[in-house]
């Protein structure tokens, strides 16, 4: 399977917030996803675009 990796460009990543707890987001390259430590969601990066939607987040588990 071929994934291609996008780069979140600082200044996005310093502008977005989680759509549910207002918090600041993470960016983990490896799964090119954008983190919500206090939420435990992950959303995801599709085509270099952010897809900043709640039911489309994925839930972290421990």
């Amino acid at each position: 399977m071929d994934v291609t990796v996008s780069k979140v460009d600082p200044k996005l990543l310093d502008l977005l917030v989680c759509p549910l707890t207002k918090g600041s987001l993470s960016y983990d390259r490896e799964k090119n996803e954008l983190i919500s430590e206090k939420g435990r969601l992950a959303y995801p990066i599709r085509d270099g675009i952010p897809i900043m939607l709640i039911s489309e987040a994925r839930r972290i588990e421990d």
